[in-house]
């Protein structure tokens, strides 16, 4: 049986997006531009080309989708029957065979166009059978639509699933709703499932991981069951069914005794005998919850006979995951239990006759009619008497006592880490620390630190306590004596002055500051700097009037330094055009006509200007003249700045290509 990462499935592109990733590759991935000296052999080629590149990448982007998603008759009963609940088998396989139809058809598009270029004639008509099999392959393709969309959705939910292993040791956790199985997984495992009080918390499998004799162990949390007929439960009932009926592993029906799941022991006796087929040859414990709200022996003798029947015929053990008492019992009691049935079935299988085929067990025949039986050389036996005296001798040195020493006397045999661990269970913590060959109260102590080189317990003073001690005291009387007192100053009545002056500037500076700001962060729309120059009257006859008022006769030479600017961009002769466009009138205010056209700014000379209209539109005629034959099918859609000429480090050699 295959298994299946289905992590690693290929994202399945909606319809749009999978013509757009072809076309561009076979834009990219083929030439574009056919010369007029091309002969007519070269442009067939040229277009077969582009078909032959497009169904090759339609075919190999749908066989890569077919082949990643798993096929149900491949993979295991569990995983079958769980995508057939999730995704309906009939539709999922229907969706990829019809890819697969998609696939030949386009397949068959391509080598009948490719025939039909062959007999092409002239440029156009080549041109004309590409652009036919292009679009007839997206056509269908873009009937695809419904079917990439609903792949897509099975592959996130595929790869949102558990990754379960079929075949590896599991338990599973089934029951009603609400009766603590996702309490008892968060116990034992690292797994965090939600817990909440009320039914149908877990809608899906939940896996979680254990070691457990040195292996690895999965347990597996199942969505309650509901008392009802196989064929009217839902999804969610139905994919603990599937689990029940495919995994080999060992169940652990959970009951709750408290009945605060709100069914009666009645009902889950009764769940628990129609899901009964499906523990067929699973090992089997019932383990009753809640015991610490009802215990077992809290029961009434009607609820004791209802349970009587099943705690005669299976494995029952009694729990609580809040107090967790009996949490672990039932975990190491159901591992065993797994791993014993998974032994029996081996040794039942013919598995075992071909491994004992590979065993050699020497046995020496019987010879003379003597018995030889095992025997322990003598040197062996002396050599353990010696020891035991020994260690006997030590023992009574240590405890002070003398005893007399005895051939048959058993010394206490030394404990290993391994008996230790085996009596502490859980509980147990290797501690390394206890083998140092140091003093007792030497042994827990924390590494010493290091600084530049040097251990710091090295120089560390024994007496630093006390001087520190008597430093702090020392600076407690140097304040005490008002060592560190500030003087305080007299300010005289012109510092009072300055000091008043000096806050009002700091308010008014803090005022301005903030009417900037204010200024800054307004809405108010701002008037342009020429229309602000008309609000306010500026001219050079009213200046100069003004400057005559004052005293000042304004002079036109170049001394005074006052005369008007010229325009930018203006000659020193004023044109008649330039007359035009802009005057000044009797008080200077500017009247604004049209701007110079674009084509004659920047160039004075009217020849000049009438040679460079003509090269700008030789350049355009070459241009269009160039690309004329490129058709919409044949566009080039360049990036100015690809990524990888623009991103990262530059390596020694060109900069045009890595």
């Amino acid at each position: 049986m295959a298994l299946y990462n289905f992590k690693k499935i290929m994202v399945v592109p909606p319809a749009k997006d999978f013509i757009d990733i072809i076309l561009s590759k076979t834009q990219r991935k083929t030439p574009t531009v056919v010369h007029k000296q091309y002969k007519i052999s070269r442009i067939r080629s040229f277009y077969m080309r582009k078909v032959k590149f497009t169904q090759q990448n339609f075919h190999d982007r749908l066989s890569q989708i077919i082949q990643d998603f798993p096929k149900l008759d491949n993979v295991h009963p569990f995983y079958a029957d769980l995508m057939n609940i999730l995704y309906d088998k009939d539709h999922y396989k229907l969706a990829l065979g019809q890819l697969n139809t998609a696939r030949h058809l386009i397949d068959n598009v391509g080598k009948d166009y490719a025939r039909l270029l062959k007999f092409g004639d002239t440029l156009y008509r080549c041109k004309q059978l590409k652009r036919a099999a292009l679009g007839r392959m997206a056509t269908i393709m873009k009937r695809q639509g419904p079917n990439l969309s609903y792949l897509e959705s099975v592959r996130q939910h595929l790869a949102r699933l558990p990754s379960i292993d079929p075949y590896t040791r599991t338990l599973i956790l089934c029951g009603f709703p609400n009766v603590g199985k996702s309490s008892f997984i968060n116990k034992i495992t690292r797994a965090d499932v939600e817990v909440q009080p009320y039914a149908f918390t877990t809608k899906s499998l939940y896996v979680g991981h254990m070691d457990y004799m040195y292996l690895r162990w999965q347990v597996i949390d199942t969505p309650g069951i509901l008392d009802k007929p196989l064929e009217e439960r839902n999804t969610i009932e139905m994919q603990a069914v599937t689990a029940l009926a495919h995994l080999r592993a060992c169940v652990i029906y959970m009951m709750d005794l408290s009945e605060q799941c709100g069914k009666t022991l009645e009902e889950q006796v009764k769940l628990f005998e129609s899901i009964k087929p499906l523990f067929a040859n699973k090992p089997l414990i019932i383990a009753f919850n809640k015991i610490d709200v009802t215990p077992l022996t809290a029961l009434d003798d009607d609820r004791k006979q209802v349970l009587e029947q099943i705690m005669k015929e299976n494995t029952v053990m009694e729990m609580s995951t809040l107090t967790e008492v009996g949490v672990m019992d039932i975990k190491q009691h159901a591992c065993d239990k797994l791993l014993s049935s998974r032994v029996e079935n081996k040794t039942r299988q013919n598995k075992t006759d071909g491994i004992l085929n590979r065993l050699h067990v020497t046995e020496p025949a019987p010879r003379d009619q003597k018995a030889r039986p095992p025997c322990i050389p003598e040197g062996a036996l002396e050599f353990r008497k010696k020891r035991l005296a020994q260690l006997a001798a030590k023992k009574a040195e240590e405890e002070g006592e003398s005893e007399e020493e005895d051939d048959n006397m058993e010394v206490e045999k030394k404990k290993t880490e391994r008996d230790i661990e085996l009596e502490e269970g859980d509980d147990y913590i290797l501690n390394l620390k206890k083998r140092y060959d140091l003093p007792e109260e030497e042994k827990y102590d924390n590494i010493p630190e290091f600084w530049e080189g040097h251990n710091i317990a090295d120089y560390i003073d024994p007496e630093i306590f006390y001087k520190f001690e008597a430093l702090e005291k020392e600076e407690e009387l140097r304040e005490a004596a008002g060592m560190y007192a500030i003087p305080k100053m007299e300010l005289d009545e012109t510092m009072m002055e300055i000091s008043k002056l000096a806050k009002k500037i700091r308010e008014k500076k803090a005022i301005l500051q903030d009417e900037a700001r204010v200024n800054k962060s307004s809405t108010k729309a701002k008037l342009p700097r020429t229309a602000a120059a008309k609000d306010r009257n500026r001219s050079v006859s009213r200046l100069r009037s003004q400057m005559n008022e004052v005293g000042v006769e304004p002079s036109e030479s170049e001394n005074a330094h006052f005369k008007k600017a010229n325009k930018r961009g203006r000659s020193a002769t004023k044109s008649p055009v330039a007359t035009k466009r802009m005057r000044a009138d009797s008080e200077g205010r500017a009247r604004s006509v049209s701007k110079t056209p674009r084509d004659e700014m920047g160039v004075k000379n009217p020849e000049m200007r009438l040679r460079l209209k003509d090269k700008a539109h030789k350049a355009i005629r070459k241009k269009v003249g160039k690309k004329g034959l490129k058709g919409e099918a044949d566009r080039f859609i360049g990036t100015k700045m690809p990524k990888h000429l623009f991103v990262g480090k530059r390596g020694v050699g060109k900069t045009d290509r890595r």
